[in-house]
């Protein structure tokens, strides 16, 4: 039996923060939608009441929020010439599986991208020159627009999520304690920076001794009690350190449920359909447009929601599948080198450093998902790049998001033995007394770091499962070796021992070894319709009222977490929508 629904005006695919912020967006205009979540609902005060919230087994450990492998996973290799295998563990990907998405169970980080970041193609070689640019063998393209045509839309979402944090530049001015290198802001952030701990305070000290320029990162934890444009009321973080991976009772970090979800459950021109899988978009028999997504329930009921707006807001992976299952855009082929759906896969660079002080107490159990001191004077553009053969960077921050016990037990001394008493001993040694600095860095594109459909592996509906063909490039690497050195030399200044090093490009990439689960790209904003997928509105080229909206629009990634520049995406495109699409359907821009 197949289930015919009403029309809608527009089908949500994913109620995670993209899906949430169009929604909000899109209703409040007066439209009529329609969210399709395949999992089930979370709410803040039933699902994660503070009494019990901080359970690491549960959340972190068995990984209780995200979506069951058996549900569906990706397959994965490093090279064309390689048969790519199923992920069997969440490591490097962590798909929501809930309403909230991964909204729900993300730390918190908050960062903008730098102009530079957007036009990484064209300020390279206006820097450096067309040849080294092209030594560089990367697939370099910009985003189609400028920092400053997005920064509105920032400025939008932080103020939904309630940011916390310190402006280091607004309109042109360098503010004294912020960012010195971030783009120009229109106003300072919400509520203030949060709070230091022990280890903050020292890193911030010493690379501020070195000439750096030290500061209290952008944070989705809030500093004080808040109320958003919307109304909603958010309370301070209490530094309990259980963020990632688990909700907030507390209502103190960003979040659909903490942000969004209490307003817009209440309008009556808004419907959430929970636990039901989107298996595709379905198309009018011209092939220019879209009239809606088949969906299955739980129950295995089969049903269509007709719509004349398609939305896909799901996971980045689930993004770039749904537009290959959906026949919307051309796959990408590495050798021909044509089509778009795909194209320009990207990770995040990441390494760390972690020291051991004698006599220190840290007090590790005083953390927050976004609780960190940063300096950026190594990230993206903001050094000379002359001679060192790459481009990017990362930020090196010294950071206190959590103590959990259960996922610090091997964070030990080298040599200490990893079972018995002395295991014992060194775990009570050393938990309260450690520090790791962080360097989140940049991952570029190159023209064989793909994703497509897998030819062999199928999903539990009989649909190909999605192929991720990636390894770091040599851009990467030797942009990771040089910022961990940078790293290095930061911990043995704050006189850090036993100093353990973990460069996670120094090795071929592999999805259970990853500390970040940033996966970015493939079908990817531009403002050219042979290599982008969508442009900046996050809009089909090919079928003009489908808009996919997520990390898998971002070209390259830079060396920050990739939620608010999401959020920020969908506020404009939501409301390129309502105040243009509907009155006027058709392409946003002319290819």
């Amino acid at each position: 039996m197949t289930i015919e629904r009403p029309k809608a005006d527009v089908v949500i695919v994913g109620l995670g923060w993209a899906g949430s912020v169009m929604a909000e967006e899109l209703t409040r205009a007066g439209l009529n939608v329609v969210a399709i979540e395949r999992g089930a609902w979370r709410d803040t005060s039933t699902d994660f009441p503070p009494a019990v919230d901080a359970d690491e087994l549960k959340w972190h450990t068995r990984r209780t929020m995200l979506q069951p492998m058996s549900v569906e996973t990706t397959t994965f290799r490093n090279r064309m010439d390689q048969t790519a295998a199923p992920v069997r563990n969440w490591s490097a990907f962590q798909y929501g599986w809930n309403v909230g998405g991964a909204g729900t169970h993300w730390a918190g980080m908050s960062w903008r991208f730098t102009p530079w970041d957007l036009q990484v193609a064209s300020q390279t070689r206006e820097r450096y020159g067309d040849a080294f640019t092209d030594s560089l063998n990367l697939q370099l393209q910009d985003w189609g627009m400028s920092y400053d045509e997005l920064e509105p839309y920032y400025d939008r979402f932080e103020r939904i999520a309630g940011t916390s944090g310190i402006a280091g530049n607004i309109k042109g001015e360098i503010q004294a304690g912020g960012n010195p290198f971030e783009g120009p802001r229109s106003r300072d952030y919400p509520t203030p920076p949060l709070k230091d701990s022990h280890w903050m305070s020292k890193f911030r000290e010493t690379t501020q001794n070195m000439g750096y320029h030290p500061f209290t990162i952008p944070a989705g934890n809030l500093s004080q009690a808040y109320v958003n444009p919307l109304g909603v009321n958010m309370g301070p973080c209490t530094y309990c350190g259980f963020c990632d991976f688990h909700g907030c009772g507390n209502f103190s970090k960003s979040s659909p449920q903490a942000c969004i979800l209490p307003v817009l459950m209440r309008r009556p021109n808004f419907t959430v359909l929970t636990e039901t899988e989107v298996l595709h978009a379905v198309k009018h028999e011209d092939g220019k447009t879209a009239k809606g997504v088949r969906f299955v329930t739980k129950e295995g009921e089969e049903g269509f929601q007709p719509a004349d707006v398609v939305v896909i807001t799901a996971f980045q992976m689930d993004n770039v599948r749904l537009m290959l299952l959906s026949g919307v855009g051309e796959a990408y082929d590495p050798v021909s080198h044509t089509g778009t759906v795909g194209r320009n896969y990207n990770y995040q660079t990441c390494s760390s450093v972690t020291g051991f002080f004698d006599g220190e107490h840290m007090n590790p159990f005083i953390g927050g998902g976004a609780l960190a001191v940063q300096i950026d004077d190594f990230n993206g553009d903001n050094f000379d790049h002359t001679g060192l053969g790459f481009i990017g960077g990362a930020g090196i921050m010294g950071y206190s998001t959590d103590g959990r016990p259960i996922q610090r037990m091997d964070n030990l001394r080298p040599g200490t033995k990893r079972w018995g008493s002395e295991w014992k001993s060194g775990y009570a040694r050393d938990y309260g007394s450690n520090g790791t600095i962080f360097c989140q860095g940049t991952s570029m594109p190159v023209r064989d770091a793909y994703l497509d459909l897998d030819p062999t592996y199928k999903d539990r509906h009989g649909q190909p499962l999605m192929r991720m063909t990636f390894d770091w490039n040599k851009n990467d690497r030797d942009m990771c070796s040089y910022v961990t050195d940078r790293a290095v030399e930061i911990m043995r200044e704050v006189g850090g021992s036993d100093i353990i090093v973990d460069n996670q490009a120094d090795k071929s990439w592999n999805p259970y070894m990853q500390t970040s689960s940033h996966t970015q790209g493939g079908a990817v904003i531009g403002a050219d319709p042979t290599t982008s997928a969508l442009n900046t509105y996050c809009q089909s080229w090919d079928v003009h009222n489908v808009f996919v909206v997520g990390a898998s629009a971002f070209p390259a990634n830079a060396g920050y977490n990739p939620t608010v520049t999401v959020g920020a995406l969908a506020v404009r495109a939501a409301q390129a929508i309502h105040q243009t699409y509907v009155n006027n359907p058709g392409p946003l821009v002319d290819a």
